[in-house]
């Protein structure tokens, strides 16, 4: 037994596409299902995939509550957060910070839609 996937709800599947392969991830597989893209999207580092999910016919607001946050572990958690923000302009949560409880440095930001996304560097 293991945890898979995540699976969000997005709004613009090339904007959010466009902001996670900023952060390293590729496509990894995709099917229709109900008239609903499905595209996971993962790394070679990690099993665990981040699964959205696209419906054009939905006028639905997305609302991403009940989630806190996406993470997403980086080399540098530093360079990764100058080179998205530079690149897609998220909104920014959290600029880069020590976070000494865990040995790790990170970032937050938001990602096309809403979702806050962790960047994290774990520290040696």
């Amino acid at each position: 037994m293991g945890l898979i996937h995540t699976a969000i709800a997005i709004s613009d599947l090339d904007s959010t596409l466009d902001f996670y392969a900023e952060l390293g991830l590729e496509r990894t597989n995709q099917f229709e299902l109900n008239g609903v893209k499905n595209v996971y999207l993962g790394s070679d580092d990690t099993d665990m995939e981040l699964q959205l999910k696209y419906d054009s016919t939905s006028t639905a607001r997305i609302e991403p509550s009940g989630i806190d946050h996406i993470a997403i572990e980086v080399a540098d958690v530093d360079r990764i957060f100058e080179e998205l923000v530079e690149a897609e302009s998220p909104v920014v949560v959290n600029p880069p910070v020590d976070i000494e409880a865990v040995n790790a440095r990170a970032a937050f930001v938001e990602d096309p839609d809403g979702y806050v996304v962790e960047l994290v560097e774990f520290e040696d």
